[in-house]
């Protein structure tokens, strides 16, 4: 069924519930109902769009009750975001088999891949109350985004097609239409991830902070020295994804109440959320959200203790025996979701590294496929992980299509003596007395790993890697830093190898981007230089000198220009293909369990499920606005 026609089953839905609704006056909201009787705020029938979009509970769940906080531990106050993540409200969004619909949107129109027209929801409005319309849109477009003071670099890069920007229309108030002059299929994921592209801003709150809506002749002295650094102060209080400024309206189904920095932030229900249930009753039916801040390592422990309904942040699988003992005294249960990166834990050989030495060595493939084979997945997955992880490449999950053995397994097997072989053949003979290789110099045969030192198990892991290596007579040297620095270091080229996680969509399907896969962001630790270089459109960085990493690059491009479901599959399969057999990163263990406490009260949270950010915003795609608590 085409996303469009889903659309359209979802408008008739909303329109038959909203005829039953609003015959019977429609159910208030319990916790509104003491600003509707003092006339503070409008009856649940006018604060609605005329369509609502109409959200149903998945297999297994059942319909809520209204009331309620839940309380969550996040590790710093910047974690506020996570109210945004969660809440998961986009223009378009994914569905639990990862399939777009609209939300936000009343419903879209994509003609040739490249023309997208937005229908927005008539009625629909910002949690302060004020019309949400295509007047949002042109704002952010034209006196934001389209303003050099705020975007000094222009419209987000990810808007360009062909380094071009669309065309965008606004013929009415609800309406908007992006054009391209070639297909852009990218676009719509954009619009649904955990972090989205925003294309829109509450232009009715921020034209107060813009030099074109302030009329200076109207400001005193002090107000007038202030407007010179106007920008600044609108960009301060326009960030709808870091959820910061309880001024700002937002659209998400709760809005946060407490600025930052803060210990404790409270987030209340929108009373404008344009998502009803099948009895038309307004969602969400929790009233209230608690971000609790801890220390990062006490957040188990705190769970264990029963101070949180429902938790992921901060706990990891190793910490399940100890959760699960507690269930009982603390009244929760304890869920292991399997998380679907491409690879859980995953080295990144530096291709940029400005050293002439380690380039040459992480250019050549002979390198990277020995200290692949080399690695003892088998014993890491046993010591760390229970035996239950997935061992082999960062490639895909097994719930993909593109999904095999040979994928997971290609040059991931341990194999010293094929890896002694490899490293004998590049010429890497020379050993000391104790059978450790030697560089060039004389001086032992050492790596230096760095990671961004934000948890033991990257330790632990490097450790067990270390280990194996010693068998091929290399050695392994740990350098942690924190994470701005480890990033320039990356960039910059000082770093030979890196540690992170895996490519984040493990998942994928045809329609999915591959723009991770191939050489287009700087964020790709094994070759900053050339997603630099596509970046900045050449004007920093460097431009791909491996012919199989110009190849991916040109697979992307043609994965791109294409319209047809079977070709873009067949690139998918290619790529992936290319990345098995080069080892551009060197993946170890995928598929690990994410430990989800969940308290026996609250109700609607699937027993199985995956945990992933984007696509999934984590808890996102399950609707919390429909998890509720049976007290």
């Amino acid at each position: 069924m085409s996303g469009f026609l889903k659309q359209g089953m979802n408008l008739v839905a909303g329109a038959l519930v909203l005829l039953v609704w609003s015959q019977v006056h429609a159910t208030e909201v319990p916790f509104f109902k003491p600003a509707v009787a003092k006339g503070e705020l409008s009856p649940v029938a006018e604060r609605l769009p005329s369509v609502p979009l109409v959200v149903e509970p998945g297999e297994g769940q059942e319909l809520g009750k209204y009331g309620g906080r839940l309380h969550t531990l996040i590790g710093n106050p910047s974690d506020v975001k996570l109210m945004f993540v969660y809440g998961y409200a986009r223009l378009v969004g994914y569905t639990v088999d990862l399939e777009l619909e609209a939300d936000i949107l009343e419903s879209f129109e994509v003609t040739e891949g490249r023309k997208f027209t937005l229908k927005l929801r008539a009625g629909h409005k910002w949690s302060d109350g004020a019309p949400f319309t295509s007047e949002d849109f042109r704002y952010w477009w034209e006196d934001v985004a389209g303003n050099m003071k705020l975007f000094p670099a222009g419209p987000p890069a990810e808007l360009l097609v062909g380094g071009k920007l669309p065309k965008v229309e606004f013929p009415d108030a609800q309406t908007v239409i992006y054009t391209w002059e070639a297909p852009n299929p990218n676009f719509l994921p954009l619009l649904a991830g955990a972090s989205p592209l925003l294309i829109y801003s509450p232009a009715h709150y921020l034209k107060r902070f813009h030099e074109k809506y302030i009329d200076v002749s109207k400001l005193n002295k002090i107000q007038k020295i202030k407007m010179k650094s106007w920008a600044s102060e609108h960009n301060r209080n326009d960030n709808l994804y870091k959820f910061d400024n309880p001024n700002l309206p937002t659209l998400q189904p709760w809005r946060n109440t407490t600025a930052s920095p803060a210990t404790r932030f409270v987030g209340e229900r929108n009373p404008y959320f344009h998502r009803v249930d099948t009895e038309g009753r307004q969602l969400p039916y929790i009233d209230e959200l608690i971000f609790n801040v801890s220390e990062g390592k006490l957040i188990s422990a705190k769970a264990a203790s029963g101070d949180t309904d429902l938790q992921a942040r901060g706990i990891q699988l190793q910490d399940a025996t100890f959760l699960k003992e507690n269930e009982e005294r603390s009244n929760y249960k304890t869920l292991l979701w399997p998380t679907v990166r491409g690879s859980h834990f995953v080295l990144f050989p530096n291709l940029n590294a400005e050293s002439e030495m380690w380039r040459g060595y992480m250019r050549d493939v002979r390198f990277r496929r020995a200290l692949s084979l080399a690695i003892d997945r088998e014993e890491i997955n046993d010591t760390l992980f229970f035996g239950l992880a997935v061992e082999g490449n960062n490639a895909v999950q097994e719930q993909s299509d593109f999904y095999t053995e040979e994928l997971r397994t290609k040059w991931a097997e341990y194999d010293p003596d094929m890896a002694n072989e490899l490293l004998d053949e590049m010429g890497l003979t020379d050993r000391d007395e104790d059978g450790h290789r030697l560089l060039p110099d004389g001086e032992k045969f050492v790596i230096v790993i760095e990671t961004a030192g934000e948890t033991t198990e990257q330790s632990d892991i490097l450790e067990l890697v270390n280990e194996a290596w010693q068998e091929i007579g290399i050695s392994v040297f740990t350098k942690p830093s924190q994470r701005a620095v480890f990033r320039n270091r990356i960039f910059s080229g000082e770093t030979v190898m890196s540690v992170w996680a895996g490519f984040e969509n493990g998942i994928p399907n045809a329609a999915s981007s591959p723009a991770t896969r191939a050489p287009t962001n700087q964020i790709s630790y094994q070759w900053p230089k050339w997603g630099q270089y596509h970046e900045t459109k050449g004007k920093s960085g460097e431009p791909i000198d491996i012919p199989e990493a110009i190849l991916l690059y040109d697979l992307y491009d043609k994965w791109l220009k294409s319209t047809d479901t079977e070709e873009k599959a067949a690139i998918w399969r290619e790529m992936l293909d290319i990345h098995a057999e080069q080892q551009f990163t060197i993946g170890i263990v995928g598929a690990i369990l994410q430990p989800i406490i969940v308290k026996n009260t609250l109700k609607n949270v699937p027993e199985e499920a995956i945990f992933n950010w984007n696509p999934g915003a984590q808890f996102g795609i399950y609707h919390p606005d429909l998890f509720w608590f049976d007290k």
